[in-house]
Formats: C-alpha cells, sequence, structure tokens
C-alpha cells in the first residue's frame, strides 16, 4: 500500500519562490486542474491520497516534496533553504509521524527534498542553492543507521537535484547533463532527454509506471521505446514555480 501526500494550490502561489524562472503569470483555476488530474494519476496507480489542508500564506506549499525525505524506516524533516518555505514543515512532520520516525535537520543545515534521489539504499544529494554540506552531512548521518549510503552530487543552471535527473526503472535514470555530471551516476542506465526539452529529466516513478509532463512529447517518446509505462499530466501552471511531477507529493510505501 502507498500513501500518497499531496496539498492544494495555495491561493498565493504568484508570490512563489523563484531562481531560475522570470515570473509568469499563474492561472490559480487551472493550476488546481492540473494538481486534481495528477491525483488521480497517483490513484491510477495505487495510492490513496493524503491531502493537507491548504496554506494561504505559504505560496510554495504545493511542493511538499521538499518538506521531507520518506525512507522505509524514518522520514527526515528538512530545512529548507528558502527561509519562507520552512514553516511548511509543520503540518508535514504531523502527517509523517503516524507512518515514521522523525528525525529533523538543524541549523545551519539546509535541505531541500527535491535535492535528494533515493535509488535504493543511496541516496543522491544534490548540492545546489537550497542543500548546504552542512544539511547533507547531517541527512548521512541519519540515514546512516538505517543503511543507506550519501554521495552528494554538484547541480549547475537548475533549482534541484531532481530538476536534472530522476528515476524512471529499476537501474534507469532520466538525465539532462548540462545540469548535473553523469558519471556521478556510473552504476545506472542513463536516458538522456530530448536536447530541445531541458527541463524534461523531472519524472516521478511509481510502482512500475512513471508520471510524465505532456509537454515533454519528444522525451516522453525515449522513455516509451525504452518499455517504460508513462502516464502523462499537465503541469503547464505549477512549472512557472519551478516545481514538477515529483515536487507535488510525498510516497510513503507501507
Amino acid at each position: 500500500m502507498r500513501i500518497a501526500i499531496t496539498r492544494a494550490v495555495s491561493p498565493s502561489i504568484e508570490r512563489c519562490q523563484l531562481t531560475h524562472l522570470a515570473r509568469e503569470a499563474i492561472d490559480l483555476g487551472v493550476a488546481r486542474a492540473q494538481h486534481r488530474a495528477y491525483e488521480d494519476r497517483l490513484v491510477e496507480l495505487g495510492c490513496q491520497i493524503l491531502r493537507l489542508p491548504v496554506e494561504p500564506d505559504l505560496p510554495d506549499s504545493v511542493f511538499v516534496e521538499d518538506t521531507a525525505i520518506v525512507l522505509d524506516e524514518v522520514a527526515v524533516i528538512t530545512r529548507p533553504g528558502a527561509a519562507s518555505r520552512r514553516p511548511e514543515t509543520v503540518s508535514v512532520a504531523h502527517a509523517l509521524a503516524a507512518y515514521r520516525e522523525l528525525c529533523h535537520i538543524e541549523p545551519p543545515g539546509t535541505v531541500d527534498g527535491g535535492d535528494i534521489l533515493r535509488v535504493g539504499r543511496m541516496l543522491f544529494a544534490g548540492l545546489s542553492s537550497r542543500s548546504n554540506e552542512a544539511g547533507l552531512e547531517q541527512l548521512r548521518t541519519h540515514a546512516s543507521r538505517f543503511g543507506y549510503t550519501l554521495k552528494p552530487v554538484d547541480v549547475r543552471g537548475c533549482l534541484h537535484l531532481k530538476s536534472a535527473v530522476t528515476q524512471v526503472a529499476e537501474d534507469t535514470l532520466l538525465i539532462h547533463r548540462d545540469w548535473v555530471d553523469g558519471a556521478a551516476f556510473d552504476d545506472m542506465e542513463l536516458i538522456d532527454v530530448d536536447p530541445s526539452e531541458p527541463f524534461g529529466a523531472n519524472a516521478l516513478l511509481v510502482g512500475d509506471a512513471v508520471i510524465y509532463p505532456r509537454a515533454y512529447s519528444r522525451t516522453r517518446e525515449r522513455l516509451e521505446g525504452r518499455e517504460i509505462t508513462v502516464k502523462a499530466v499537465r503541469m503547464s501552471e505549477l512549472a512557472k514555480a519551478e516545481g514538477g511531477v515529483t515536487c507535488c507529493s510525498l510516497i510513503v510505501q507501507l
């Protein structure tokens, strides 16, 4: 059984944090409809939705992935790199306490969940503008108690590690090499995004299928050419807030 923790789009999302994109108008109604369709895809793939209350004063709060790293044995509550996002962790921690032991990233450490790519017992950890060495060392300490290895990876030109690389099958990653060095993943098979779709490396693996943005059709063809099942969703409005398909849920395996 899988629980997918989500949160509805905040009415203040137009005040979201932006690092690499210019600000554009976000249609709140369309964003909410796209998010509901995303939740429907999660249900199709066997998840039970646990929807947290909307946070009107927290513009980025739909992106629940950044608030925690959920492992089989423990959930690490993060300390997001953007100070305005740190209040988001309170309700997420309360929800996760029903399913996992909790531990926390403490100052001066910062970690965004979007910088942590788990593959088996390996945690690839992005050193980005949102996650620092102090935070990753704390995560290493917490995770190593349960047999996980942490490998820091430099990120350039994008917000999070999972903007540049995500898992799409058991031993396969989808990658945009301009933003992360493929040599960091030397034991994995790599599928490159289509050069015309630099934002196409963010996919969410749920079971044996991936949820993937409909906008990146050429990269989608590459995935399907490897016999990967793709469940397409529209993410145009949340993409304007530097969001992707991994950002909008925390998957808890029971």
